[in-house]
């Protein structure tokens, strides 16, 4: 066939495709442990995540969940830190650790030819782990060090104090550690976590990738026999204990060049039947580099080198943030055009043009994100830890395609209000 090379091809909005989600296979273990999988790819390579209840919000006292979950790999009865890394290392396998609000994952990524060897090491640390004083002074010693050299940086110490504003000091979202609750970790309190949380508490895993075929053999083999806790869970709910005052200017560095503005106001979570509709005008607003944002604050007044807002991906609650650093002699200014930019959005209908825009962006974004065994399997966990199905993947992407003009404005009047949201300037 004879390609003539004088004529371009067709283009096709994104828009046009149509999007499917893969589905996931899910089985349990002999123990009652859920997994969920998906067994899609061309490189021979698989991704473990291992989730516990076991956030912050279960905590009583501060640091005890992040300081927990870090250590899982930093010792058990028969292994050292290092003997567990060098494991990992021979089979060149990666393990991780993190913390966030609810949930406490343990990550591992390795090729499948080398699962079988270091699930065993996955198992080891998660049942056996026995927390090292050494280690646990080495973890204190550097996460004050860290934290010392962040608080020195506007925007590290923003991130904290929105949230404050926002859910209030005493709320899982809004707590912050500072150097004593460091010094106050002790091992006791950290097993007694570990003992609740991780041997006695509610796991599920989700693994993605080329997998072997017998995976659920060699997942039970490894997992299946862990004391396991499959009750219905049910998470600490703590109100909300907002600040009263919503503007402030905090100064941190006096010898600093620029300002870390935050500007947030509340927001329902996923389950709100806004939520969908209000991602497509989070995009247009300031989703985006060819957002409204952007174009006035970054391209036409040259106040930032980029600006973004985004809707908090929470469980329980959520806020809608703006977030930028400037100068500090155009920090004002710059919260006054972003004041202008939710007006100028709730009073003049949005353009099919750049409407379509943004549809083929965020159609676009999704296909990216469906490319691979990770990434998808990335969407689901979403939707099962937030206790959604694929009605929401599907409608989702039903909202961005046909979302109205009219629809976006009504919005962005009833959510885009300035005495709605919380101002915060860090210099």
């Amino acid at each position: 066939m004879n390609l003539n090379r004088t004529i371009a091809p067709a283009i096709k909005d994104a828009v046009d495709y149509k999007l499917a989600l893969k589905p996931y296979d899910h089985f349990t273990l002999d123990n009652g442990i859920d997994v969920y999988a998906v067994n899609a790819g061309a490189q021979d390579v698989v991704q473990l995540e291992m989730v516990y209840y076991a956030g912050n919000c279960f905590e009583q006292q501060k640091g005890i969940a992040a300081a927990t979950n870090f250590l899982l790999k930093n010792g058990t009865s028969a292994k050292t830190a290092f003997q567990i890394n060098e494991a990992f290392d021979y089979y060149g396998g990666y393990c991780n650790r993190s913390c966030f609000n609810e949930t406490a994952v343990v990550t591992l990524h390795c090729l499948t030819k080398h699962l079988d060897k270091l699930l065993p090491v996955v198992q080891e640390m998660l049942e056996d782990s026995i927390f090292p004083e050494q280690e646990l002074e080495i973890y204190q010693q550097n996460s004050k060090q860290r934290l010392k050299v962040n608080l020195q940086k506007c925007e590290f110490v923003a991130a904290r104090l929105i949230d404050s504003y926002l859910y209030g000091e005493n709320h899982p979202y809004g707590v912050y550690t500072h150097i004593g609750d460091v010094d106050a970790l002790i091992i006791e309190e950290i097993k007694k976590f570990y003992q609740q949380y991780y041997l006695n508490g509610k796991r599920i895993i989700f693994i993605s990738g080329k997998l072997p075929q017998d995976i659920r053999n060699i997942l039970n083999h490894c997992f299946g026999k862990m004391k396991a806790n499959n009750e219905q869970l049910t998470v600490p709910v703590i109100e909300r204990n907002p600040s009263i005052d919503k503007k402030f200017r905090i100064e941190n560095d006096a010898n600093a060049v620029q300002g870390a503005i935050r500007i947030a106001a509340p927001f329902p979570t996923r389950h709100h039947p806004d939520f969908k509709k209000v991602m497509v005008l989070n995009t247009l607003f300031g989703g985006y580099f060819g957002s409204r944002l952007m174009s006035n604050i970054r391209e036409d007044k040259g106040y930032t080198y980029g600006i973004y807002s985004y809707i908090q991906n929470h469980i329980q609650d959520s806020a809608w943030l703006i977030s930028t650093e400037a100068g500090k002699d155009v920090c004002e200014a710059a919260i006054e055009e972003i004041y202008k930019e939710m007006k100028r959005i709730r009073e003049e209908k949005i353009g099919e043009d750049e409407l379509l825009l943004v549809r083929n962006y965020m159609i676009g974004g999704i296909l990216g994100e469906l490319d691979g065994p990770f990434q998808i399997m990335a969407k689901w966990k979403n939707i099962i830890l937030n206790n959604l199905d694929e009605r929401y993947f599907y409608d989702s992407v039903h909202e961005i395609k046909t979302i109205s003009a009219e629809t976006l404005m009504a919005l962005a009047d009833k959510y885009l209000r300035p005495e709605k949201f919380y101002e915060l300037v860090v210099y």
